[in-house]
C-alpha cells in the first residue's frame, strides 16, 4: 500500500532565491498572453541558465520549471501553453516545433515502492521533430531527427526519425517524407 507520509523527495531544487525569481519572472513574461518578443523571453532564459540559440520562437502563455535544464536549438518554435516539467534536461534541437498545449514531462514516480519515489529522466527531442498540438512526451524519451508525434499523441517510448507516430500509446503510423 503506498503511503506518502513516507515519501522522500530525493530531487534537489536551485537556490531558493533564484528559484522564486524564476516564478515571479515566469508569471509575469511567460505565463500570460502578453506578447512579449522572442528575443526578450530567450535573453531571461538565457540569464537563468539556459542554453537557447537564436531565432527561436516562443509564444505566449508557456510555462518551464527551471530553465537551466533547458537546451533549444535554432529556429525553433514553442507553441502557445507548451509546458516543459523538467526536472530532468529537456533538450531541443534546432528547426523544431513544440506546438500548443504540447506537455514535455521529466519526472514520474515509482508506483512499486510505497514511498512513491520520484524518478527523472531526461528528453530529447532531435533537429526537425514535430511534437503536435496537446501531446505528451513522458520522461526518457528521444524524439528522432524529423519524427512526428500526432495531435493528442502520448510517447512513451523513443520515436524512430522521418517517422510519424500516433495514439496512446504512440505507434508508427507511417514514413515522413518531406520534400
Amino acid at each position: 500500500m503506498i503511503n506518502l507520509s513516507e515519501y522522500k523527495s530525493s530531487y534537489k531544487h536551485p537556490n531558493i532565491f533564484k528559484r522564486l525569481c524564476w516564478l515571479f519572472i515566469s508569471i509575469l513574461i511567460f505565463e500570460n498572453g502578453i506578447p512579449f518578443p522572442s528575443r526578450f523571453k530567450i535573453w531571461i532564459l538565457n540569464l537563468f541558465g539556459s542554453n537557447v540559440s537564436k531565432n527561436v520562437v516562443i509564444k505566449p502563455n508557456v510555462k518551464i520549471k527551471y530553465p537551466s535544464l533547458l537546451e533549444i536549438g535554432e529556429n525553433s518554435w514553442i507553441g502557445e501553453h507548451v509546458w516543459i516539467d523538467n526536472l530532468g534536461y529537456v533538450k531541443i534541437g534546432c528547426n523544431c516545433c513544440i506546438s500548443q498545449g504540447a506537455y514535455l514531462l521529466t519526472g514520474n514516480h515509482n508506483y512499486k515502492k510505497t514511498t512513491f519515489d520520484l524518478i527523472v529522466k531526461n528528453i530529447e527531442i532531435k533537429n526537425g521533430a514535430w511534437v503536435g498540438a496537446k501531446a505528451v512526451v513522458c520522461p526518457g524519451v528521444t524524439i528522432n531527427e524529423h519524427a512526428v508525434l500526432a495531435v493528442g499523441s502520448i510517447a512513451n517510448n523513443d520515436l524512430q526519425k522521418n517517422c510519424i507516430y500516433q495514439g496512446n500509446p504512440a505507434t508508427l503510423k507511417k514514413i515522413r517524407v518531406i520534400e
